[in-house]
């Protein structure tokens, strides 16, 4: 349409010009007859015959002015039609222009090669809705075309509009479909995330129970090895007794990991320099790989500290290690690396421990399963089962999180995300070792639902010279604690007792009965010990001696109260 449309107006403007060019023709070859018939008028000075040859003009009703002028350029002789405008008084250059719709031509009068004057003749064009009568059949011919073109125009965009319709709603039907596909598998994901969160909280709550029962079994039997030692004179009775123990504290070791799973082990937490506490492992960890396995640690310079357990953390790693060297037969790489995680919006500020390996990886259903208390892919005897229950437990309980990254002959990444603390981390002060304390002349308030548990420590604390006073629950020991005239100078605790009280409910309403009284617990499991101030804590299973010198340390403490975490 734009090409017809170009070529009708070049068309018309050609035609045009033709006609211009062809009329100036004409009006030139008349002016030059006008001029050659003034020159004898011109060189006589005759102005009377000019005038009669302008005059003459009047015959032909497109002429609407001419005038003849001397050599000066001064007008010498004039003519006008009626009702139309004179030509100027001084004669206008030599050659032609167009004036609307009149067309003006000026020539000079020559005579023997000079020039004596000049003729203008001023004649009408002719109008120009005559002249595009003659273009009619043309533009009747070009709008036609340029209807067809229009109309072909229309349909042909209302195909491309059509057509785009259906692209864009294919693009989004696509988009939708893409869409509901992420979200169907989200959702899943989520799904399968909820309920391993709901297995694992599961697990870890049954775990909790057992292992707390457990731990009040091994109580009573350390502390009955250790009355029979104390009383027994035969010295053949001793390795039996150490066997025994020994017996015990691998039982409590596997309790502190069913413990760390369920999250409900005692913690105590404190800022902790983890670069430092890396680097000083690397003997451990050493010593825990085999020759065949490079070990390399990796920590990114202006580390932050974070507020952990620092023997979880470290039995935490030291656990990822040897599962990593169990995971690489042949020899291969470990890498232990640390690096901050500057928040993101979703998270704070975190600290992120990654142990990886060169391993034989995991599949994905061996992946899903990790974490679960006793499940292993070891030979029987070679692992518990445990070590990634305590390193999940441990982590959560502090606040954090685990993310594991596995695949079959590409080896295992396990990243520890621990919160950053902004609390100095102080120098860590040598332990110093006290002796066994005696209670002589003291009254200790034992509460302990547990009778098996009760008898052997009520047994111990009385050879340790104290005066025993005994409660099976908080309500009894409540009845002795309101007992004015009842001399108390310290209480002993379990945290879980059957009733409305716990421990720890004892121990605030014990310290309001009686100001400045030393309280110590003991539990085999406790979150909410970490928020009690003033309190110490002796986390099962123990042994009397460890007892002994937490009851002292109680009751020989002035008045300062300490903050168990």
């Amino acid at each position: 349409m734009a090409v017809l449309l170009i070529a009708g107006g070049l068309m018309a403007v050609a035609s045009e010009t033709a006609y211009r060019e062809e009329k100036v023709g004409d009006v030139e070859v008349q002016t030059r007859i006008l001029a050659t018939t003034t020159t004898a008028a011109l060189s006589f000075n005759d102005r009377p015959t000019a005038g009669e040859y302008l005059t003459a003009l009047s015959a032909s009703p497109e002429f609407e002015a001419a005038g003849v002028y001397d050599a000066g350029g001064t007008l010498f002789a004039a003519y006008t039609a009626p009702g139309m405008t004179p030509v100027p008084a001084m004669a206008e250059p030599p050659g032609h222009h167009f004036d609307d719709d009149t067309l003006t031509v000026s020539v000079p009068v020559m005579q023997d090669g000079h020039r004596i004057g000049s003729v203008s003749l001023r004649t009408e064009l002719e109008p120009f809705a005559r002249r595009a009568e003659r273009y009619v059949g043309m533009a009747l011919l070009l709008a036609m075309t340029l209807l067809i073109v229009l109309v072909l125009g229309a349909a042909q965009a209302a195909l491309a509009r059509a057509n785009h319709d259906l692209a864009e709603r294919a693009r989004d039907l696509s988009a939708a479909n893409r869409a509901l596909n992420a979200e169907i598998a989200e959702r899943e994901k989520v799904e399968a995330a909820l309920r391993q969160s709901q297995k694992m909280e599961a697990m870890g709550q049954l775990t909790g129970g057992i292992a707390h029962d457990f731990n009040n079994l091994l109580q009573a039997l350390a502390g009955c090895l250790q009355l029979v030692g104390r009383r027994a004179k035969e010295p053949s009775i001793q390795p039996l007794l150490e066997t025994g123990q020994q017996a015990i504290d691998r039982g409590a070791k596997l309790v502190q990991q069913l413990m760390a799973f369920a999250r409900r082990q005692t913690l105590r937490p404190e800022p902790m320099d983890v670069r430092d506490r890396l680097l000083g492992m690397a003997d451990l960890l050493t010593r825990a790989i085999r020759a065949d396995i490079t070990l390399e640690t990796q920590v990114e310079p202006g580390l932050w500290a974070v507020e952990v357990d620092p023997t979880q953390f470290e039995l935490a790693i030291l656990n990822l290690a040897v599962n990593a060297r169990d995971a690489m037969p042949d020899g291969g790489r470990l890498r232990v690396t640390a690096r901050n995680r500057p928040a993101d919006g979703a998270n704070g500020d975190l600290v992120q421990v990654t142990v990886s390996d060169t391993g034989t990886g995991m599949e994905a259903e061996v992946k899903a399963r990790v974490f679960e208390p006793f499940f292993t892919t070891k030979e029987v005897g070679k692992g518990s089962g445990l070590g990634l229950a305590q390193v999940y437990g441990f982590t959560r309980q502090s606040s954090g999180r685990v993310e594991i990254d596995s695949a079959p002959g590409q080896g295992t990444a396990v990243s520890l995300f621990l919160p950053r603390t902004v609390k100095t981390v102080a120098a860590h002060a040598k332990e110093r070792s006290l002796d066994t304390a005696r209670g002589a002349g003291r009254r200790l308030l034992l509460v302990e639902d547990d009778p098996i548990v009760g008898s052997m420590v009520a047994a111990a604390l009385d050879e340790m010279g104290y005066a025993v006073l005994r409660a099976g629950n908080a309500e009894e020991a409540l009845g002795l604690l309101n007992d004015r005239a009842l001399r108390i100078d310290i209480l002993f605790s379990d945290v879980v007792m059957p009733g409305a009280m716990n421990g720890i409910d004892l121990a605030h309403t014990a310290r309001r009965l009686r100001p400045g009284l030393p309280v110590v617990l003991t539990t085999g499991y406790s979150e909410d010990i970490a928020r009690i101030d003033g309190v110490r804590v002796l986390p099962k299973p123990y042994r009397v001696g460890e007892l002994a010198e937490l009851l002292e340390a109680a009751l020989t403490a002035d008045g300062a109260g300490i903050k168990v975490r």
